[in-house]
């Protein structure tokens, strides 16, 4: 099993921009830049049900992510994992989370016609600082 070493767990835990890559139906890559959260070893992605990027990991669990830090983009971490895991049960208190550790507040926009799920990512590999 791979884990993050203190520094690259920092990245992760500070308020940190995390670019998630997912292939889509066709094949196509695509990325988008979301909140992270860890547990354990493992990487805590959350998103709305509806987002193309949470469909993409339902029928690929194959995953990219790269996390750099604000201060200096420079400073950054690479992870190559696979989703092991979807669900909606404490997506929207982890998303609660997530606002806090960016905004310092609760998250304002809970959907119950698109609820919050959270996707668990085993770190297969990591590439960086």
């Amino acid at each position: 099993m791979t884990t993050l070493t203190p520094e690259q767990r920092k990245l992760f835990e500070d308020p940190n921009l995390v670019n998630v890559a997912t292939l889509g139906k066709d094949g196509t890559p695509r990325s988008t830049a979301i909140w992270v959260d860890l547990d354990g070893d493992d990487i805590l992605l959350n998103g709305a049900t509806s987002r193309q990027w949470v469909e993409n990991l339902r029928r690929d669990p194959h995953v990219a992510l790269n996390v750099f830090d604000l201060k200096n983009p420079y400073t950054q971490v690479n992870v190559l994992g696979e989703v092991v895991e979807i669900t909606q049960e404490g997506g929207e208190e982890h998303i609660d989370k997530l606002s806090q550790k960016y905004f310092g507040k609760l998250y304002p926009d809970h959907r119950a016609e698109d609820p919050r799920v959270i996707a668990r990512v085993k770190i297969n590999k990591v590439i960086g600082r």
